[in-house]
């Protein structure tokens, strides 16, 4: 059986990606969580990947790092990772190597934290271009094949990728139109999604540099964590 190296649910966006699709998906694994330690995860995550780095799937003899090498090589042994229609598997796998490799302003002024509803104090231009392009994309998948996932009627890996921004709207309440706004709403109610919000909400681990950057860059209006600090 595979094993799925990821780390604390709260906040590890990379790791939530092939959680995600192999959950969805119905593809068996044995989840492995290994805490983001204090100071760098080096030494710690190269234990088992050799990036030092998570996600990372292990099976047998066979070693994976990164989400989309990983999302590939599922993909050889499970068909329904990829949309069947060769038009739809193809937009899914540019929507998802756009994901994988873009979003910079999304991803820096918006770190994935699961449990904080936060005010951003405001939305910059290169955040504003990349919400922008977030609300194009899913706009586009969605008309162009029918919903109510991405690339047709059932989830894949595109939807995979996109998981950790449906979060980020969640907690930032990020401004998007009707349609994308309904998508993020159908990726939050999946019971994938909402197991691993819960596990994410119980975690005590508090990465206090992450914590620092999202109350110095927005107004804090709850913290749904377990452990949250009472006032």
């Amino acid at each position: 059986m595979f094993q799925l190296y990821i780390a604390n649910k709260n906040y590890s966006s990379w790791s939530l990606r092939p959680w995600l699709l192999m959950r969805e998906c119905g593809i068996a694994f044995d989840e492995q969580l290994v805490s983001f330690p204090q100071g760098s995860s080096w030494d710690t995550f190269r234990r088992f990947s050799p990036n030092g780095k998570v996600p990372c799937l292990v099976d047998g003899d066979t070693t994976v790092w990164d989400s989309l090498a990983i999302t590939e090589y599922v993909a050889e042994r499970y068909a329904n990772v990829w949309p069947a229609d060769a038009k739809a598997r193809a937009w899914a796998r540019c929507a998802a190597a756009e994901m994988h490799s873009g979003f910079i302003a999304l991803r820096t002024r918006c770190p994935m934290n699961c449990g904080l509803r936060v005010k951003p104090n405001e939305i910059a231009d290169d955040l504003q271009r990349d919400i922008a392009r977030i609300d194009e994309l899913w706009n586009e998948g969605l008309s162009r094949f029918g919903g109510p996932f991405l690339a047709g009627t059932r989830f894949t890996a595109a939807d995979a990728f996109f998981g950790p921004v449906a979060f980020r709207i969640q907690t930032y309440g990020l401004p998007l139109g009707e349609a994308a706004t309904a998508y993020a709403t159908r990726l939050l109610a999946l019971p994938s999604m909402q197991d691993w919000y819960a596990a994410g909400l119980a975690e005590p681990l508090r990465e206090t540099e992450q914590e620092a950057e999202i109350l110095a860059t927005g107004t804090l209006l709850a913290d749904y964590r377990h452990f949250a600090r009472k006032s």
